[in-house]
């Protein structure tokens, strides 16, 4: 859980979380902070924001797909249950098997 913290005004900042991240991860994060004019902490900010808008609009396609292969399914199972059954015509044949 974020920790929130009181400003010496008395109002409260915003969440605050700790990361510990590998010594290439952070050489990354500062290039582009620099690259960018950025703290580093406000470039974690902004690529975990877009981080969060991708895996949200992910998640919301993965289950639209979902929802449409459970549609087309009940709607294959709905169109064999409105069939109407027939008998076969004739004897059945035999069936021979070769040996090999």
């Amino acid at each position: 859980m974020a920790t929130r913290q009181n400003s010496s005004n008395g109002n409260q900042k915003s969440p605050r979380i700790q990361v510990v991240l590998p010594e290439d991860l952070c050489k990354k994060l500062s290039d582009l902070a620099q690259q960018e004019s950025r703290t580093v902490s406000n470039m974690a900010k902004v690529l975990i924001q877009e981080g969060i808008k991708r895996y949200e609009s992910s998640e919301i396609s993965s289950s639209k797909e979902l929802e449409s292969k459970k549609t087309r399914t009940q709607d294959f199972i709905n169109s064999l249950e409105t069939q109407k059954t027939q008998r076969l015509k004739g004897v059945p044949k035999r069936l021979r098997f070769k040996k090999n």
